[in-house]
This record gives structure tokens, sequence and C-alpha cells, in this order.
């Protein structure tokens, strides 16, 4: 409610849009981890995405603590405050990150002692997805908002998309050889990991000295009634379902991306992840442009830098990838057709949702039908299609719950235990089929997302809160 003074987050703006950077790299690196502790400890398809499971299990129970606790005492970040949580995680992260640095190193490294690394670190940044976006929010005018997060979420999507660059070089490339022992292929991501662990140290220490506001904005006396009240909402239900399936299929795609393409297209792991960046730079590419979109600038003026933003973008991802221009004509295509489908929408998120999801399940059937370079670029094209699904899904599921609000965000930031489930299931699929016809699973998931857009959105009561306002 502090409006009366401004005052200038630049540096605070910068040290959490860096955050969202780490976060964003930090996730995506398990896409690497998968095929790389699955040839080191020689691991079946549903025993390599177990490292998903370990990852995002942590956002369900963590979460789920959180909502417990929330419904029975209040909100705790009221107590505790926006940036104090914002540092408990990146701290817990580190640890994380020291403990992959001290197993690496270890005479017989074990996969269960990995898992359980990949746990902390999903239970840190469990507490950062809770704190951070609305710590985003509070630096600087309500009415901008929403600029603020979809600008740190796009720098977030910048972070995954080279994190399979950078990521497969390292661990591939610079610092395993080829038959190297268990041991010695095990070491190749200490140094990378201690790395993570030192730099999320020290965003800890700059938040630390940072004049951010610790977010006590929310009247605490007022205190959620004693019961699940966020759950009699529909809409909010559907969400955490969306959600769940959003999550679920954005991860099952590229959890297993690099064992089809090693399968199915004979590509090495350190190739097939430079062609996962287009994967997650179709997300960072999405969510610039829906940045744009969703602002309320003259409409030539918004898909003229809309366009501009996705061209900028495709040049960053086609420059650090080094792909030829003729191996990507096809991600061009999927990327006007991405453009068409924003200017379909007309900026109304609902509709921008299940026109997504839509594209999405084309995309996924072509893939499966076909062979070859056609099938791989429309898998990695899904990427373009999924980069507003998120935000998209949690604005529309928390709108109108009134004081029951933070009690609604904490359910969908637990449903992001699809992340966890759909994995391992896509692995067993790959196990009893192949890595080519397992991705018949992420399909049924952007199907109910598609219904989700377009009906499970809308608000179909509010028993004891009057509505504030009915979703486009």
């Amino acid at each position: 409610m502090n409006t009366t003074k401004s005052t200038n987050y630049t540096v605070p703006l910068i040290t959490l849009t860096t955050l969202f950077f780490m976060w964003g790299f930090i996730t995506c690196l398990n896409d690497i981890l998968i095929p790389f502790l699955k040839g080191v400890f020689s691991l079946t398809h549903f025993q390599a995405n177990l490292v998903q499971l370990a990852f995002f299990l942590a956002y369900f129970i963590i979460s789920l603590i959180y909502f417990i606790v929330s419904a029975t005492f209040g909100d705790p970040i009221l107590k505790i405050g926006y940036k104090n949580t914002v540092m408990a995680g990146l701290i817990i992260s580190a640890i994380a990150c020291l403990l992959f640095f001290i197993e690496a190193g270890s005479s017989t490294p074990k996969f269960g002692i990995f898992l359980l690394a990949l746990f902390l670190l999903g239970s840190g940044f469990t507490f950062l997805q809770i704190a951070a976006n609305p710590l985003v929010s509070l630096l600087g005018k309500s009415e901008t908002a929403s600029s603020r997060l979809n600008l740190s979420q796009a720098f977030n999507s910048l972070g995954t998309t080279i994190a399979p660059v950078i990521g497969g070089y390292f661990i591939f490339r610079y610092f395993v050889t080829e038959q190297a022992s268990e041991v010695v292929q095990a070491n190749a991501v200490k140094i990378p990991y201690l790395f993570l662990a030192v730099v999320l140290l020290l965003l800890a220490v700059v938040i630390f000295i940072s004049k951010i506001p610790n977010g006590n904005t929310e009247d605490s006396s007022e205190k959620l009634e004693k019961k699940a009240g966020a759950l009699q909402y529909p809409h909010l239900v559907f969400g955490m379902l969306g959600i769940f399936f959003y999550v679920g299929g954005e991860v099952t795609i590229g959890s297993n991306l690099v064992a089809y393409m090693k399968e199915f297209q004979g590509l090495s792991e350190e190739i097939a992840a430079s062609f996962l960046a287009f994967y997650w730079g179709g997300a960072m590419i999405g969510r610039f442009m829906g940045a744009i979109s969703m602002s309320d600038m003259e409409r030539t003026k918004k898909y003229s830098l809309m366009a501009v933003a996705a061209i900028a973008s495709f040049i960053l991802i086609f420059a650090i990838t080094g792909v030829s221009i003729n191996e990507v004509r096809y991600f061009i295509l999927f990327l006007a057709l991405n453009y068409l489908v924003f200017i379909a929408a007309r900026s109304v998120p609902s509709k921008t949702l299940g026109y997504f999801a839509g594209a999405s399940m084309a995309l996924i059937f072509i893939m499966l039908i076909t062979t070859g370079t056609l099938s791989l670029w429309t898998i990695l094209g899904v990427g373009l299609f999924n980069s507003i699904m998120f935000p998209t899904i949690f604005t529309l599921a928390i709108n109108g719950l009134g004081k029951y609000t933070s009690q609604g965000s904490s359910l969908l930031v637990m449903m992001i235990l699809g992340g966890a489930l759909l994995p391992p299931l896509q692995g067993l699929i790959a196990d009893y089929t192949n890595s080519h016809v397992a991705f018949i699973l992420p399909l049924f998931c952007y199907a109910y997302l598609m219904w989700y857009g377009f009906v499970g959105y809308a608000i179909r009561k509010n028993k004891n809160e009057n509505s504030m306002e009915v979703p486009q």
C-alpha cells in the first residue's frame, strides 16, 4: 500500500530477474541430467525419469504443507515476508547444488543421493515459486505489475533456452570423456553445480542487502477460515488440473526429447541438447510476444513489436545453437503460426490458452504420424505454444477468489506435481513401446488444456464471496 513515495527498484528488479534466469537455467538442466545419469548408472527410461519425479514431487509436498498451514493458521508469508522467503529458497537450493558437488566427487556415487539433492533443489524452488512472483509485482506500480512479471518470466525462459546448450557442452563434452568410468562420468557435474551453488548464495546476499520490501502489504489481521475455502470454486479446481497437465506435458516433452533424438534422429547427446534449446527457446519467444500482446498499447504498434521480439529472440537462439538455417525452416513456419494465433485470439487470455493448446495437439499428432526432420521440428515447435500457458491458467484459476487467493495460489503451485508424475509414466510407455510412440501422453494433456481454455475457466459459483470479475 506504500504509494506515497516513489522508490527506485531498478537494482532489486535486476536482481530478481537474474534469479528468474538462474531458476529457469537450473530447472532445465534436469533435461540434461536425465540422459547423463541414465548413461552413468545404466538406467531404464522409467528410472531416468525419476529425476523429474524427485524434483517436482518437492513442489507438491512443500506446497501441501504450505496449504495446510495457511488453512489452519493463516498465510505464512504474512509473518515471514516475501524477501525472507526468497532468501530461504535460494539458500536451500544452494545447499542442494553443494550436495550434487559432494556426491559427484564420491568414490562410489549413488543415484539415490542425486535424487535426494534434486528433491531438496525442488523444495528451494517451491519457496521461490510462492514468493518471487508476488514480490516482483510489489516492486513498482500495481498497474505495471503484469508487465514486470511477464518480463521476469521471459528471462526465466532465456535460462531454460541456453541451459541445454551450455549444460550439454560442459557435462557431455568438457568434463567427461568417451568410455569413462562411472566415477569419472559422475564427476562431470561437480564443477557446474559448485558454480551454481556459489551463484545462488551470491544472489541471496544481494537480495539481503537490497532495498526490497519484505512484502507485509496485506492486512495480517484477516486470516483465512480454518478450512479449505478455495476449493469451493470449480474454476480453481479445474485450474489445478490445468497446472498439473500443463507442467506434466511440458516437462514430459522436454525430459524425453534427447532420448527420442538419439534413438530416432541419430543425434549425439551434445547435438540433441542444442536442438532442445529450440523447445525451451520457443517458450521464451512466446512469453516476450505474450507480454506485448497483453499490453494496452495501440494494436498496430503492438503487432509490430511482437514481430520484432519474435525475430530478435529467434536470432538469439539460432546464434547460440549453431544449427544451420536450412534445418530450422520448419521452426520458422511454426513461429509464424504462433504469431498468427496470437492475433486470432485478440489478447483474450482464455481464448489464447484454448487456441495454443489446440495448436500443440496438432503438432504432436503430426509428430506421431511422421518421421525424420518434420517429426523432430513439430515436437520442438510445441515449445512456442507452451509459452503463455502457466501464467494464463494461474490468473484464470485465482480470479474471483477474494480472501482465498493465497490459499488458491498454494493449491495451484502444489499441482506442479504433474512434472513429477507424468515424465516417469512416459518413460514407462517408452520402455514398453519406444520413445516416439510415448509422446502420445502429452497429447491428452493438451486436450484438457484446450477444454479449460474454452469452457473450464468460467466462474460457476461464488457462494460466499462477491464475484470480482468474470474472466474473458
